[in-house]
């Protein structure tokens, strides 16, 4: 028999507070928070038919890729740069077999580097970049542009990012930007003056933006090394000599060049012998500087202080007003090596979002999270690059492709 307060219960509940997984959207912005894992998916659809559903939805699957690629992907391993083949880093059950990455790549081509879930290879013989998403095998090839047609005879830098925005939810495409960078020297009543160029090219256009320019301090080279992206700027490496470092920024908002010189006591560390320096960012979203040196096997990080100029125009809006030493890692006491296993100490990968670096040793290769040094060895051959490759990895990702033109 139903009593009065029975009936008052009863009515007192919605049934949108009773059962608020009733409603597929909101159950969808749930499952939008799952953690970005490669188990996650798989095992989250093993509820219902219900939850399998909406999990193997190509918009959702779109959505969920979108969503942690700007915000937390994880790092599933990385790419060797001579073979191209993938090396994963991660545990079961969240690793993923070599062969899932085959990027079945023919010919003589460049790694550039990897953002964003995608791969950018540059194809020096045919003038053109391609740009790969691993998990989805979708390729996309470009032809560099007029403004850089002999970028392919000089050293080159490139990188790609996925472009603000939440892309095409119809057509589930993702759009995404190609920028290619390089310095060139051109002499003038015996005077080398050296000049960074840029460009840019957005697949939502389909087209290369106006080449950009900027004047570098005498004799700065840009390192053959990857960019690191901060707010909306790309940071590359300038160095010149063993105590004369830079780094050259690009605000890809305001399209400019600008410099940003790297002054003592900072520069000293570079005339330490086998020094080389990265670029990295910071927790706090700033500027930061990690320096290896093999001498002391010891990696030092960088906090820069940025200033703002009244009155600037240049796309900086300022430069660094100060560096102070942060973190100083002693390599050797970290990864417990002896002493027949200190010969080498080079940097050969960052990972900006996990803030992971990748150290060969004559041990082998370590991966070192430098927030809680918690490292792991990862390969124990010779390699001499790697390309870290952060990504979502969905096993229903095929039918999210890229924004581009069938070849």
């Amino acid at each position: 028999m139903t009593t009065e307060t029975d009936s008052l219960l009863h009515r007192s509940i919605s049934p949108a507070a009773a059962a608020p997984m009733d409603s597929d959207d909101m159950l969808r912005e749930i499952l939008l928070r799952l953690p970005p894992l490669p188990a996650s998916l798989p095992r989250a659809s093993l509820v219902c038919k219900r939850w399998r559903r909406l999990l193997s939805n190509p918009v959702f699957l779109r959505r969920f890729r979108i969503h942690h690629h700007r915000r937390n992907p994880p790092l599933l391993g990385f790419f060797d740069g001579h073979s191209r083949s993938f090396q994963p880093t991660m545990e079961t059950p969240d690793r993923i077999p070599p062969n899932c990455f085959s990027l079945q790549l023919n010919g003589r081509f460049l790694n550039l580097g990897c953002r964003h879930g995608l791969v950018l290879f540059l194809d020096a013989w045919r003038r053109q970049v391609l740009v790969c998403d691993p998990v989805t095998s979708d390729q996309h090839r470009i032809d560099v542009p007029s403004g850089l047609e002999d970028a392919t005879k000089t050293i080159v830098n490139g990188e790609v990012l996925l472009a603000p925005g939440p892309g095409d939810a119809t057509q589930c495409c993702l759009h995404f930007h190609v920028v290619l960078v390089k310095v060139v020297v051109a002499h003038n009543n015996n005077y080398a003056h050296r000049q960074a160029l840029a460009c840019v090219y957005s697949s939502q256009t389909r087209a290369w933006g106006d080449v950009i320019s900027a004047p570098l301090p005498p004799s700065k080279n840009l390192m053959v090394k990857p960019a690191v992206l901060i707010g909306n700027s790309l940071y590359w490496m300038l160095a010149a000599d063993q105590n004369s470092i830079g780094i050259l920024e690009l605000d890809l908002e305001r399209q400019g060049l600008a410099t940003i010189e790297v002054p003592a006591p900072v520069g000293r560390f570079a005339s330490r012998k086998n020094c080389e320096f990265w670029v990295m960012r910071r927790k706090s979203g700033g500027i930061g500087l990690i320096s290896v040196s093999e001498a002391d096997f010891r990696v030092q990080l960088w906090k820069s202080k940025r200033k703002r100029k009244t009155g600037c125009t240049g796309p900086c809006g300022g430069g660094v007003d100060s560096w102070k030493p942060g973190r100083t890692i002693q390599v050797d006491k970290l990864l417990q090596l002896n002493s027949e296993e200190k010969g080498n100490l080079t940097m050969l990968g960052l990972a900006e979002n996990n803030n992971v670096v990748f150290l060969w040793t004559v041990a082998g290769l370590f991966m070192v999270q430098l927030d809680t040094l918690q490292f792991k060895k990862v390969f124990g051959t010779n390699i001499s690059e790697c390309y870290p490759f952060e990504s979502v990895y969905t096993t229903g990702a095929k039918n999210c492709v890229l924004d581009q033109e069938k070849d």
